[in-house]
């Protein structure tokens, strides 16, 4: 097969690094560990007309699983109320996926104040669509990127996946998409978005064509919906109605779990662990993503 021969000329190539004998150090890196291969900051905007912020930021770590080929790919966006976090912050997690045979794109993305609105949800459809495009090349199934992400990770990830302006000009539609994986995710507009609108108020209720919630219908794609019984206030029942609203709009591929005992927090961290069920429910979804609604 193609891709143990990748492996092998990958390892030759580390080894010749680490003697020194490379001639230099490239950004995009990769390296190789017993349960995963990792390529780092792979660009996934270019063009003579990104900002410096763009360059530095648009990039995503490609976590492979150690062996097999033309695997489904979760784009995974993390969480950090649109003004904070790191793609090197869901290592653990990325890992955990590729150790089950499940590649992962973790994401870095501008954040807010330094990038305002729609910069963070532009990069989120930028990084699908590249990842989509350029899936065959690094042993992915270009049919099965699906994508997810904790908190305001979960947010980008419901709006491109309801909403088709955002990958719109990329030539996709969220059709594009496999399947949609939020984990405590903010249904109505995020609250950095409305404060960086004015409105300072986190606890109002506030949907405008920013929020999830009102771009629900039947053609979605299909959603697994994961959120916490001790998450954040209002953040268990937005997720459950948007779930329950989904499938009242005619989707018939919509799952939505509440796991027990965990924070909105640990709903995320608790993922690495083998038998964690937040996990597990990935794992099905991915698995068979158009398996029917939860009751």
């Amino acid at each position: 097969m193609r891709f143990p021969l990748f492996h092998a000329m990958l390892a030759v190539f580390c080894v010749l690094a680490a003697a020194g004998l490379a001639a230099d150090t490239a950004p995009q890196t990769a390296t190789n560990t017993l349960t995963d291969l990792v390529f780092h900051d792979l660009d996934y905007k270019s063009g003579d007309s990104l900002t410096d912020y763009e360059k530095t930021r648009c990039k995503l770590d490609l976590y492979l699983p150690a062996s097999g080929d033309n695997f489904p790919v979760l784009v995974w966006f993390y969480g950090g109320g649109l003004t904070g976090g790191a793609k090197g912050g869901v290592k653990s997690i990325a890992q955990r996926f590729a150790h089950d045979g499940i590649a992962v794109a973790a994401v870095d993305y501008r954040l807010s104040p330094k990038a305002t609105y729609p910069a963070y949800l532009d990069d989120a459809a930028a990084a699908f669509a590249w990842v989509k495009a350029h899936a065959s090349e690094h042993h992915l199934d270009p049919a099965r990127v699906f994508v997810g992400g904790h908190s305001a990770g979960a947010y980008l990830a419901y709006m491109i996946g309801l909403d088709e302006r955002w990958l719109k000009p990329y030539h996709l539609d969220p059709s594009a998409i496999a399947g949609v994986i939020p984990v405590s995710g903010q249904v109505m507009t995020h609250y950095t978005i409305r404060a960086e609108r004015g409105i300072k108020n986190h606890e109002l209720v506030y949907a405008d064509e920013d929020a999830p919630i009102n771009h629900l219908h039947p053609d979605a794609p299909p959603f697994l919906i994961l959120y916490a019984d001790k998450d954040m206030v209002g953040r268990r029942e937005g997720n459950a109605f948007l779930a329950i609203s989904l499938r009242a709009a005619g989707d018939k591929h919509v799952r939505d779990l509440l796991v027990a005992d965990r924070t909105h927090g640990s709903i995320a961290g608790n993922m690495v662990h083998a038998d964690d069920p937040a996990a597990q429910a990935i794992l099905h979804f991915i698995a068979d993503p158009k398996a029917p609604s939860s009751p």
